[in-house]
């Protein structure tokens, strides 16, 4: 799993008959930081998750698993919404 935040939507009305109905949302991924790691991934939405919050993705074949999207041809899904990041530090 990655940590990404919604910037978008997405719409297309043309599209795989299997994507209808899904909300497909453009996310960037980001370290636990905030630095953006790569931008502009478009995800299916398994949770209802809306633009700037924090949510958990898979990408691959894992985006395949969750329930919603199962055999459906999607390399990125949104499987959960963050409520907190808690990042700490240890020394050496």
């Amino acid at each position: 799993m990655k940590i990404a935040r919604v910037t978008g939507t997405v719409t297309a009305t043309v599209k795989d008959p299997q994507l209808v109905g899904h909300k497909l949302l453009i996310v960037d991924i980001e370290n636990g930081y905030g630095d953006v790691e790569e931008r502009s991934v478009i995800a299916v939405d398994t949770v209802g998750a809306g633009v700037g919050e924090y949510v958990l993705i898979v990408l691959g074949s894992a985006a395949r698993i969750p329930r919603r999207v199962s055999g459906i041809a999607v390399d990125a899904s949104i499987v959960g919404i963050i409520d907190q990041i808690s990042i700490q530090t240890s020394a050496y």
